[in-house]
């Protein structure tokens, strides 16, 4: 496990913005309006308000959701990356403390509000630490070892274990504010699908006359390959070649840039893929 001080500095920093974030979300959005954010965050807050209801005992933040996450760490460690963990524990620690120790203040009372602008703010936290190789902790350990594992784009999976969360919520403490939770979760998954693109793959046509530097282009960006086919322009009647590949979401910018750079009179269609089967490079998380 090697560090590097310029990239894991930045990495360093944006846990560091990204848990101020979500400590000042879950003060000023999830409190105020009463909600259980799902994940390890609610379920944390479940205990909390349930152990405050029952015993009469104010049971610290930090306590449950180090607690909570202790399983999900492991399955981060053992099977998605030691350096994404480590990152991820320290954004899990500060988080916390965060949120025990800074005030929250009010920026309105309406529930609806509060579940939805609160679920944006959610979902952009949880995406800034994705996009920098790290995690805000608990399901986020499980949706990048699915992600991992099958190859697939699992935060709507994940969804559905917040929602069972939820439910058992409303059945202890009433249905609104867990309908208004799933609000919450809804938004924050759909804003986590919006910006967090790992996972998701474009498939590229291209159609140009200087096949080999297209995918010699798509090569040294993304490690993946390429098939060349042969085609004839409709118009003029000349021969063409059709690069086909598939490559990441997050990857198609940049990849497009590169090809009009290698051939500025190709055509490009990117097409968003749904389902993938077989070999696909996926760069290692750390």
């Amino acid at each position: 496990m090697k560090f590097s001080l310029k990239e894991d500095g930045k990495r360093l920093l944006v846990c560091c913005i990204a848990s101020t974030i979500m400590a000042l979300n879950i003060k000023s959005f999830v409190r105020t309006a009463d909600l259980f954010p799902g994940g390890a965050t609610g379920l944390t807050l479940l205990i909390q308000r349930a152990v405050e209801m029952w015993f009469d005992v104010t049971v610290p933040y930090t306590l449950v959701n180090v607690l909570i996450n202790a399983v999900p760490i492991y399955i981060g460690f053992r099977y998605v990356g030691k350096k994404f963990t480590l990152f991820s524990c320290f954004n899990i620690l500060l988080t916390s403390t965060l949120t025990d120790i800074i005030p929250g203040f009010v920026i309105t009372y309406d529930t609806l509000l509060l579940s939805v602008f609160g679920g944006i703010i959610n979902g952009c936290a949880i995406s800034l630490s994705l996009m920098m190789n790290t995690s805000t902790g608990g399901t986020d350990f499980i949706g990048m070892y699915l992600s991992e594992k099958k190859g697939i784009d699992s935060w709507n999976l994940v969804l559905g274990i917040n929602v069972v969360i939820l439910s058992l919520a409303g059945i202890l403490f009433g249905w609104d504010k867990a309908l208004y939770s799933i609000i919450f979760q809804f938004v924050s998954t759909q804003m986590l699908h919006t910006l967090y693109t790992r996972h998701q793959q474009q498939t590229l046509f291209i159609v140009t006359n200087n096949a080999q530097d297209v995918c010699d282009a798509i090569v040294s960006l993304t490690n993946h390959g390429a098939t060349v086919m042969d085609g004839i322009g409709s118009w003029e009647k000349q021969e063409r070649q059709v690069v086909y590949s598939v490559v990441s979401r997050s990857e198609a910018d940049k990849v497009l840039h590169a090809i009009r750079k290698a051939d500025p009179n190709a055509f490009a269609n990117s097409i968003r893929t749904e389902q993938l089967s077989g070999n696909f490079f996926r760069k290692p998380t750390e």
